[in-house]
């Protein structure tokens, strides 16, 4: 059944992109690929093709959990809030992608769309920890945890993004860990959630890979953020997604020590190719490793920042395989 999901979401993700990106492109929807020659114009909010993966695999697991109960034990009603919450936050990344938000807006409208899925958390008051087991936080849980883990999540995805190939490689591998830490702890509807998930960022990752033909946009970046913390939510594994955003918490810390800048957060592409950190830098995770490097390749920069985040899961899945 996972696999099912997991493959329909692949499916209809590839299949959206066929058809998005040339009327993106068509439609002028495009953004500057910074770290090229030339800066060329590369169609934006390609989020849209994951999240119509992601929506077709959580539609199919409604589906089967409505007729086929028998298959597995799935709470059809968590995955309709999760649904909901992820398409609330896309269309967020929308307004913010087309029009432009305050930054300090775009970071509390997530608030707004954890409310459908802080309603089917009411009932529950807990959090699994390793090592320290059921953690209870009452009320708090569903009226202040979940809200701030839905909106602290897709921020930290949001900031940490602007290369070839980033998003959607960490993104992979922040979900894929968690799928394996749903399937240690038997957590199906989380699992299902995270299997549509990869399954619609494979889809739409060999056309965000360097060089890229689409960028995902905020659109991509919020609906992936709010899809990790859902499920970790869902499941009361909460601790490995705190685990897995580790290297998104470290990007924020360097960008919250240089006041968030809106610009120079790029490197600086010389004769040579490589990507150099700014004398200004480094004001993020990215620049950093540029730093630390002396200089890097745009596809192995985002290799090595995909391996951080691939540690980050190793380190979850390890925790919760012995939990």
């Amino acid at each position: 059944m996972t696999l099912l999901v997991g493959g329909c979401s692949l499916l209809a993700s590839f299949l959206a992109a066929l058809v998005m990106i040339p009327k993106l492109r068509n439609a002028g929807i495009v953004g500057h690929d910074v770290h090229k020659p030339g800066q060329p114009a590369i169609p934006e909010m390609g989020g849209f093709i994951v999240v119509a993966g992601f929506g077709a695999g959580v539609v199919l697991s409604v589906a089967v959990t409505t007729f086929l109960p028998h298959v597995m034990s799935v709470d059809y009603v968590y995955l309709l809030a999760v649904l909901c919450t992820v398409l609330l936050t896309t269309l967020i990344g929308v307004v913010d992608d087309l029009m432009g938000i305050r930054q300090w807006v775009k970071a509390l409208l997530p608030l707004v769309a954890a409310l459908p899925l802080a309603a089917v958390q009411i009932g529950r008051t807990w959090v699994d920890l390793p090592l320290l087991g059921h953690v209870e936080f009452g009320i708090l849980y569903p009226l202040l945890l979940v809200p701030i883990g839905i909106t602290g999540a897709a921020n930290a995805v949001n900031m940490l993004a602007g290369y070839n190939g980033l998003e959607l490689g960490m993104g992979l591998v922040a979900m894929g860990s968690l799928a394996i830490v749903a399937a240690t702890v038997d957590r199906p509807t989380s699992l299902l959630l995270l299997m549509a998930g990869c399954g619609g960022i494979l889809g739409a990752l060999p056309f965000n890979w360097y060089p890229a033909r689409v960028f995902v946009g905020d659109v991509g970046t919020l609906s992936m953020g709010a899809i990790v913390a859902a499920s970790v939510m869902i499941g009361g594994f909460q601790g490995a997604g705190v685990i897995v955003i580790i290297p998104y918490v470290l990007d924020f810390a360097c960008k919250a020590l240089h006041r968030f800048p809106t610009k120079g957060w790029a490197g600086e592409l010389g004769e040579d190719g490589r990507l150099r950190c700014p004398a200004h830098g480094p004001v993020s995770l990215p620049q950093l490793v540029m730093k630390l490097t002396g200089g890097v390749r745009e596809r192995t920069l985002t290799l090595i920042l995909i391996g951080i985040e691939a540690a980050f899961g190793g380190l979850a899945i390890g925790l919760y395989g012995k939990f």
